[in-house]
């Protein structure tokens, strides 16, 4: 344990243990998968993240070794530790100068964001380099004013390669193409047994595997074509899930790109027909389904079903809306009384 200390102060590593793990340190080897949860610290305390406290969840940061993340002081560190070990990681400058971006990243993933929005297609030396604002005040300052900073890390699990199915982030590009279809019928399986929240996760994660590939090619080019048509059943599957989860403004945004890319798309014009409907908006509702008349006068009856389920529900509303204004404004009512002070 003391040479390993000595090694890593070698490196410009500072280890401080604060509790003990179980058992011997692992052996590390390539493909090992990490979870553990982090928190990041200026020199002087204040905290810049803490993944029990980040977004919407406390989610553990999870890595898999040799796959070559951007923080590489991660892997040092934890190669260093027993599972269950908490401990303090004080690193030099020449290990965190990547951080704000990988901290943005992540921060962006906490909430439900694409990753990598923000970033510009370049390496991570030409992104410190660059005067670009990460969209947050304390990571540009860090990236302004690069300094050491303390990794407070407690090594959760350590799972052997093959123990487990790899996130989309740590495939190679052709493990990401060979997982959609594999994705893409989990999905389908669940949404039939109507578990529709792990069926639009797993059309989300085909969607994001699909999409990250399709960033490395040129708008327009083949290859660029030949994933965005692997997207798209995958999008609208995804919006059937959103239908069904009342999550009608992201089915109109989804559908509209859709639209403007592939006219001839009946599903993307019934199913935002069907979300404008249930927002009340009725021209839009009417037109998206007189669109599907044209291109497929088949689904006449079922869109007759939607636009009398629509009318029934306008009607409702204006019923509602009359008994709940009647009387108000009724002429029988006595004038007030004035009075004097």
């Amino acid at each position: 344990m003391e040479e390993e200390a000595r090694r890593l102060l070698e490196e410009g590593i500072r280890k401080k243990l604060i509790s003990p793990g179980k058992g011997q340190v692992s052996t590390f080897i390539d493909g090992t998968k990490v979870v553990f949860h982090y928190r990041t610290s200026l020199c002087d305390g204040t905290v810049l993240d803490d993944s029990r406290n980040m977004g919407c969840c406390s989610k553990p940061m999870e890595l898999i070794l040799g796959k070559k993340f951007k923080l590489a002081v991660w892997e040092q560190i934890v190669i260093s530790m027993r599972e269950g070990e908490i401990a303090e990681f004080t690193c030099d400058v020449k290990h965190t100068a990547l951080y704000p971006v990988v901290s943005q990243s992540l921060r962006n993933i906490s909430i439900g964001k694409d990753p990598l929005e923000g970033q510009r297609h370049c390496c991570g030396i030409a992104q410190i380099h660059s005067h670009h604002s990460l969209g947050h005040r304390d990571l540009d300052h860090l990236q302004d004013n690069p300094q050491p900073l303390v990794f407070t890390i407690e090594l959760m699990k350590v799972l052997p390669p093959g123990s487990f199915q790899l996130d989309a982030w740590a495939m190679t590009d052709e493990e990401k193409l060979a997982s959609v279809p594999h994705v893409h019928e989990e999905g389908n399986s669940l949404y039939k047994q109507g578990r529709i929240q792990e069926a639009t996760d797993k059309y989300y994660n085909g969607i994001a595997c699909l999409k990250n590939l399709q960033m490395k090619e040129h708008p327009g080019d083949e290859a660029w074509l030949k994933l965005d048509q692997m997207i798209t059943p995958l999008l609208l599957n995804y919006c059937q899930c959103k239908l069904i989860q009342g999550q009608y403004y992201e089915v109109i945004e989804h559908c509209s790109s859709l639209t403007f890319k592939y006219e001839d798309n009946v599903k993307a014009f019934y199913k935002r027909g069907k979300a404008h409907a249930a927002v009340w908006n009725e021209t839009e509702a009417r037109a998206d389904f007189a669109k599907v008349l044209e291109l497929d006068p088949s689904l006449g009856p079922s869109v007759a079903k939607e636009l009398r389920a629509m009318e029934e529900r306008i009607r409702s509303k204006d019923k509602e809306e009359k008994g709940r204004y009647k009387g108000l404004f009724s002429y029988n009512s006595p004038p007030p009384t004035a009075t004097t002070g």
